[in-house]
């Protein structure tokens, strides 16, 4: 990893609150701190979706169907590239039995209003 120590902190207050927030306390609203204003995903089995209303609906759905309880990210790689920062990791995802998922992620992270944010998300479950 080449990102400095201010940086890593910064993404690792915004993945917990993914966690914290939206997950654990179901406050969809609080995506707004996580994800760009402009951001977009791209979710296993589905077309890219575009911007924070449209990725709260998604998320919103997500955790009802899935029973999400909780959610760690965890960063195995992270690059500076420009003024963004490019990371690789992997998540344990809690659903409604208890069973806990695993999944991989790639995340393009820009400062927005001072905080580290998702710009570009995409996941897939490992098999």
């Amino acid at each position: 990893m080449n990102i400095s120590d201010s940086v890593r902190a910064g993404m690792q207050q915004t993945n917990g609150l993914f966690d914290s927030a939206v997950i654990k306390k179901g406050q969809i609203d609080a995506l707004d701190k996580v994800y760009t204003a402009d951001a977009r995903i791209l979710p296993p089995g589905a077309g890219v979706i575009e911007g924070r209303d449209a990725i709260k609906d998604f998320w919103k759905q997500a955790i009802a169907a899935l029973g999400l309880s909780a959610v760690k990210l965890t960063t195995i790689d992270a690059q500076v590239t420009g003024e963004n920062v490019f990371e690789v990791g992997q998540a344990e995802l809690t659903v409604g039995d208890g069973q806990v998922v695993s999944a991989k992620y790639v995340v393009l992270w820009k400062q927005e209003d001072g905080t580290w944010k998702w710009q570009t998300d995409i996941w897939n479950l490992n098999a």
